[in-house]
């Protein structure tokens, strides 16, 4: 519901600060609709391989958004105008907030919410640190990708920019494949396999797209960079959500936050970076970042080896 008004006040604004105040509402409305969706269907698995399936399958319902809203509004926008389309926007998010209305949600895990303490431990606890970079680094380059390729595809490869788009919406289309498959995938393979062999994907994929000579070469690198990064974020949450079950909300808030981070500080050093020496060296920032995902997740998997060790000992000791 809040989304829906930030469009409606969106649409109304009358100048910067105005428009300021709904973007930030939308913010809000989006960021927490993104974490309680995770988090509820995070909650309905037990199973640690189905949960991080079924949030595989979520992110393609995300990915529906990315790939088909921007090209529904380019094929209206002249016919219809901005601000119409801005109160149909309104109008399709205020439909599953007044669903919601009548849905059963699954009990609350804490009685009387959580402790100000306890979240102050989640966030340093050292499993949810390392699964947070490691989502800094994925959240950044998902906004690198998306928002630098088109300008990198016309203005370093000569690409037309409708040759662009379409390049654009493979790499929306590969992530969306790449999910529907690693949720088939989570349900044989480790979520930890998976996330190493994502990583390296997504290096691979990224060195592609840079050494490409032009927009035919790119296509491989942005689609295997899709694909790659396609299991990454919602396989980490399922992950979260297994260790800490109890408290998975209030992680996978912690979790959004530190990512989003990333979704925002990220792009910018690779603005910098490009003004002075040019995007093909700047989108080097993309093969860096997975390159620290895969270091992060051997991290993750030592850390696990070593808990289950200790645990194992301390059954024996007893």
């Amino acid at each position: 519901m809040l989304v829906a008004l930030a469009l409606l006040f969106i649409s109304r604004a009358e100048g910067y600060r105005t428009l300021l105040l709904g973007v930030f509402a939308l913010g809000m409305g989006g960021g927490a609709l993104n974490g309680a969706a995770n988090t509820l269907v995070a909650d309905l698995h037990k199973d640690p391989q189905k949960k991080a399936s079924a949030l595989n399958l979520l992110g393609v319902y995300f990915g529906f958004g990315a790939l088909f809203l921007p090209f529904i509004i380019a094929s209206v926008l002249r016919s219809l105008g901005l601000i119409p389309i801005l109160y149909i926007a309104a109008v399709l998010s205020l439909a599953p907030g007044l669903l919601f209305l009548f849905q059963a949600f699954p009990r609350p895990k804490t009685s009387q919410g959580l402790p100000l303490a306890e979240a102050g431990q989640m966030i340093r606890n050292p499993l949810v640190l390392l699964l947070g970079f490691l989502l800094f680094f994925e959240s950044g380059n998902e906004f690198i990708v998306g928002g630098y390729t088109s300008t990198y595809l016309k203005n370093t490869l000569g690409s037309s920019i409708s040759v662009a788009s379409y390049i654009l919406a493979a790499y929306w289309a590969a992530m969306m494949l790449g999910r529907v498959v690693s949720s088939r995938l989570l349900l044989r393979l480790k979520s930890s396999t998976l996330v190493l062999i994502s990583a390296i994907g997504s290096a691979l994929g990224g060195s592609f797209l840079l050494l490409a000579a032009s927009s035919s070469g790119a296509v491989v690198g942005v689609v295997l960079i899709g694909l790659s990064f396609a299991s990454i974020f919602p396989t980490t949450l399922g992950v979260a959500g297994s260790h800490f079950e109890t408290l998975s909300g209030t992680v996978f808030g912690i979790l959004f936050g530190i990512g989003l981070t990333g979704g925002m500080t990220l792009p910018w050093a690779v603005g910098q970076i490009s003004e002075t020496l040019g995007l093909r060296t700047g989108l080097g920032v993309v093969v860096i970042d997975a390159v620290m995902i895969l270091i992060l997740q051997i991290c993750v998997r030592r850390f696990n080896e070593e808990k289950r060790s200790l645990g194992i000992e301390g059954k024996v000791l007893k």
